[in-house]
């Protein structure tokens, strides 16, 4: 069945406009009486029935809803800010594998400025990432600009806090899986392309931050942010099991 999304402040309407109605109507060509789920990302999932359709909208009615339970195990991606490639992707494996929030900080060495504002095509993204395989929460993404001090004090009552580091810095283990998918809220600090300063490892390590190292290989950082998701992810499935 054919996923959508709606904004949890128009839930009550049940009318689907822009381009959810316009892929739904012009590229799906869905017709009144075809069925659809429907997703506001905050936890709820629907499945609806089209009941009419003009040239702007389409009008839906009701036939089930369900509202999923939070994840009890939360992770968040602190990712250090850096060139745009490869960053669609990284949203919508975030989707797939059940983030929690995007943090984009300002590592010093970051090439270029954190946006004061959240992008539009980023929660599109999302969006098209939890339409594809149906995850019922949107990741929250948000900007940390004030750099590693920022990130520190933004962290400061998570239960769980890593770092992942190249495996020439000093550090306190291997990361594995036993180290994610743990209940509370976990915060996994990567950092930019140029890697993290001296500074910025010792600013955290004295925050509470563990040290980890995933490895003597150099990975870019979307590859070590999905490695990372994926360890959480197998970790929440076993316990499931």
């Amino acid at each position: 069945m054919h996923a959508f999304y709606l904004e949890p402040e128009k839930w009550q309407e049940l009318v689907l406009t822009g381009s959810e109605f316009h892929h739904l109507s012009k590229v799906l060509r869905l017709k009144a009486g075809d069925e659809i789920t429907l997703l506001n990302g905050k936890g709820k999932e629907a499945v609806c029935a089209i009941k009419n359709i003009t040239k702007k909208e389409a009008e839906l009615e009701l036939r089930s809803e369900k509202t999923y339970p939070e994840n009890k195990a939360k992770i968040t991606l602190a990712l250090g800010w850096g060139k745009a490639a490869r960053r669609g992707f990284m949203l919508e494996k975030s989707v797939e594998l059940e983030a929690h929030n995007l943090w984009f900080w300002q590592a010093e060495r970051s090439q270029f400025p954190v946006p004061k504002d959240i992008k539009a095509s980023w929660q599109e993204q999302l969006i098209a990432g939890a339409k594809q395989c149906h995850n019922p929460y949107l990741p929250e993404i948000s900007a940390v600009p004030g750099g590693v001090k920022e990130l520190i004090e933004k962290s400061k009552d998570f239960e769980h806090k890593q770092l992942l580091v190249e495996s020439d810095y000093a550090h306190d283990a291997f990361l594995s899986e036993k180290d994610l998918g743990l209940t509370g809220n976990t915060i996994c600090v990567i950092g930019p392309e140029g890697g993290f300063t001296p500074k910025e490892i010792e600013l955290l390590k004295d925050a509470g931050f563990k040290a980890y190292t995933i490895g003597d290989r150099i990975l870019r950082w979307e590859t070590a942010a999905v490695l990372v998701l994926g360890l959480h992810w197998w970790n929440k499935q076993q316990k499931k099991q």
